[in-house]
């Protein structure tokens, strides 16, 4: 399958504190408990929007990032492979964790190590 990445806008820290009306110490707690993740790559530390439901954390997000860490994923990595059709699945990851897909998300994620 070919595709492009999904579109999502990025958030920076001080938008995660608006968005999820968290303060700043709560926001990095569900970074460093992998509740979101983010990358650095195009400057301060940002977190897909899409990673997000009802200005929370998509729920399913947090044990999906553990299993690609687990097989040896950084936080980009693990982003670029959310974000990306995957053949497998035939979506997105994250368009499949966002419709309730997580048991199937998580059974290709344990495959790439």
């Amino acid at each position: 399958m070919t595709g492009t990445p999904l579109e999502t806008t990025w958030l920076t820290l001080p938008e995660l504190v608006e968005v999820l009306g968290e303060p700043l110490g709560r926001v990095r707690r569900l970074l460093d408990d992998h509740h979101l993740i983010g990358s650095r790559r195009n400057g301060p530390l940002a977190v897909p929007a899409l990673f997000l439901v009802d200005d929370r954390p998509l729920p399913s997000l947090r044990g999906t990032v553990i299993v690609l860490h687990d097989v040896g994923f950084t936080d980009d990595e693990a982003i670029d492979w959310l974000l990306a059709p995957d053949d497998t699945i035939g979506v997105a990851p994250l368009e499949a964790l966002r419709a309730g897909r997580k048991s199937e998300v998580r059974r290709v994620a344990q495959t790439l190590a």
